[in-house]
């Protein structure tokens, strides 16, 4: 199973959660409060998306984070890559090839770089933008009535 760190999904809540009020600023203890992440969590992840230059930290009583730029220019690889480093799904499309028990014998090594970059490129298309729209709603099944039973 291919998941995101716990870290890179409570980013992109984080981000999401500033996103919706995008002239406001927010502490570390709002965040934590509105999001149901842990503060120190919080804390650290703000640290992490500020250090990106994904948020501006504002010193002071007035002070918070806010968005860098708008929500539309963000997407959801920039957060996952500044906490979880490079989007990369096996060692030999990350560079780390040395890692890998089977990397003279491999015969799909010069495969994963496409399927990486596939990968790579549905997060890139997703923006913050997009994730605070509203959900769509699941398809329902519709019950069809017969003389006999319901399908």
């Amino acid at each position: 199973m291919i998941r995101l760190t716990n870290l890179a999904d409570y980013a992109v809540v984080l981000m999401t959660s500033v996103a919706r009020a995008p002239e406001q600023r927010f502490s570390s203890a709002q965040l934590a409060d509105t999001t149901g992440i842990p503060a120190p969590t919080v804390a650290k992840l703000l640290g992490t998306l500020a250090r990106a230059d994904l948020l501006t930290a504002s010193r002071g009583v007035a002070g918070g984070f806010s968005l860098s730029r708008p929500a539309a220019l963000v997407n959801v690889a920039a957060i996952v890559e500044a906490v979880d480093g490079p989007i990369s799904l096996t060692a030999c499309v990350s560079g780390d090839a040395h890692d890998c028990a089977i990397e003279g014998l491999c015969g799909v090594r010069g495969h994963w770089g496409p399927i990486n970059a596939a990968v790579r490129a549905a997060f890139e298309a997703v923006t913050l933008a997009d994730l605070i729209k509203p959900a769509p709603r699941p398809r329902q099944r519709l019950a069809v009535q017969s003389a006999d039973a319901t399908l």
